[in-house]
């Protein structure tokens, strides 16, 4: 990560400053107090930009102006663009990038390039200048913003860094003073250190940026965050680097009174979108308990990703008082061996146990398995789908193959391999893609392209399983373009 350096000696290029003051500087049409937040997800089924409502509030609190175009229930952004800049003007404008691909290993949609082309058709419509942020975007910062060619994006949280870079806009020997900045100079990208929001504080969210509701007719949850960061070294996985390594809570007040103001726009069924919802322990016991002593419990319901461990009779006993109607469980495996590979901490007796406290308090919940790692067999397949059979989970989510990103455990692993055209491990766009910028993916060698029909043998007529296909129907886990899953 690139240290602060001294604002006299960091300096732009003559062109990029002139790029970045006529974006600007527009003119008598420029709105210098309004700012335009875009979201360009338009994944099906929707799932709304909770960021948008969050970083909505933080630049209002800044005395601006803020719009929100959604561009996920429109067809054709083009006319929604050009609607908006007939009639409004603004300083800057902020897009968030959520997901860079799917993630799935049969469709391996990558979605940056129609990103792409909503960012260009906006630049040949307005010069004012445009900002990247989001979890997607900070997978890869300085990669994206070449691809997209843009120069400025908030890596990371940016309810604190985008207001605070808007004062500073016109001057960019400011810019290393932002944290989490990436920004253009003469020498390249450079992203300064990020700066954790402060979460326990008290902000009164009044969730109105986006159409919350819409969404709720449309299939999505209210979405809601009781927490961020993840502490845990899976191989494999951005939690860490796109949310931060440091755990850090909201009060469990504040997270209910946002559950409050969501049910009064009459939502009542909320998804967390915690990394793993029972880290630390004792916070998901107050969010419960807080739910039950509100007299929400029966009157809302919720969905949440969880960790096997730790996982408790006590605590399965709130979350169903309190309204959770389902649980995912991201187990990964049923095989020791393959846990040990992938740096879980928690074992097979882990998951057994844990099914076993679900099927007593009455728990739906679901054991999502990712298959295809590092030393996968079919032994190891064949162990991970005999226990699934045994236990009994509710539902068992299949994803076959692990899309490796930069940054990870595993892409310094692959890296270290040698050359990706020569890796027999690997699917998916290897060539001219050392930065896994395209979706690659892992796939044993052991068990190759076979992978998928063989589990499908071993699960046989169980309906309990999803597995992988990229046709729409009742038994497809993937949720890019599945109406089934709304």
């Amino acid at each position: 990560m690139i240290q602060f350096v001294k604002k006299n000696l960091l300096l732009l290029t003559p062109e990029m400053t002139s790029t970045i003051m006529k974006k600007v500087v527009r003119g008598e049409k420029m709105s210098a107090k309004k700012i335009l937040l875009i979201n360009p997800n338009q994944l099906k089924p929707v799932v709304c930009p909770i960021a948008l409502d969050y970083l909505t509030l933080s630049l209002k609190e800044k005395g601006y102006a803020v719009d929100v175009l959604d561009l996920a229930f429109s067809s054709n952004f083009k006319t929604l663009v050009d609607d908006y800049f007939e009639k409004n003007s603004c300083q800057a404008i902020g897009v968030t990038i959520r997901n860079v691909d799917d993630s799935f290993w049969i469709s391996q949609d990558f979605f940056l390039p129609r990103i792409k082309e909503i960012t260009d058709y906006i630049k040949s419509t307005t010069n004012a200048p445009i900002i990247l942020g989001g979890n997607g975007f900070s997978v890869m910062p300085e990669r994206i913003l070449k691809f997209f060619e843009l120069d400025l994006g908030i890596y990371g949280e940016g309810e604190d860094s985008f207001p605070s870079f808007l004062e500073v806009i016109r001057d960019e020997r400011r810019y290393s003073s932002i944290p989490g900045l990436v920004y253009k100079t003469q020498g390249g990208f450079r992203r300064n250190p990020t700066k954790n929001v402060d979460l326990s504080r008290t902000v009164r969210l009044t969730r109105d940026a986006i159409d919350n509701e819409r969404y709720f007719q449309e299939g999505g949850m209210g979405a809601i965050e009781t927490k961020r960061g993840c502490s845990k070294t899976c191989i494999y996985c951005l939690d860490p680097l796109c949310k931060g390594r440091k755990v850090r809570l909201r009060l469990p007040r504040n997270v209910v009174d946002e559950i409050e103001i969501m049910f009064g726009k009459g939502i009542n069924y909320f998804h967390f979108c915690d990394s793993e919802f029972n880290l630390p322990y004792h916070h998901a016991k107050a969010i419960c308990e807080e739910i039950i002593k509100r007299g929400l419990a029966g009157r809302i319901f919720w969905y949440t990703y969880a960790s096997p461990t730790p996982f408790t009779p006590e605590l399965a006993s709130l979350m169903k008082t309190s309204g959770c109607e389902g649980v995912d469980f991201g187990v990964d495996s049923g095989s020791d061996e393959m846990l040990k590979r992938l740096d879980r901490d928690f074992t097979s007796h882990d998951l057994v146990r844990t099914a076993k406290i679900c099927h007593q308090h009455g728990l739906t919940f679901m054991y999502d398995l990712l298959l295809g790692g590092p030393g996968e067999t079919n032994h190891t397949l064949k162990e991970t789908v005999d226990l699934m059979k045994k236990i009994k989970p509710s539902r068992v989510g299949v994803a076959t193959g692990i899309r490796i990103y930069p940054g990870t455990r595993l892409s310094e692993m692959v890296l270290r391999e040698g050359s990706l055209e020569n890796n027999k491990n690997l699917y998916g766009k290897i060539k001219e893609n050392a930065d896994f910028f395209e979706p690659i993916f892992y796939v044993s060698s052991l068990v190759g392209e076979k992978i998928l029909p063989f589990v499908a043998t071993l699960v046989g007529g169980d309906e309990r399983f999803f597995l992988p296909t990229t046709q729409e129907v009742d038994d497809n886990y993937n949720y890019n373009d599945n109406s089934i899953l709304a």
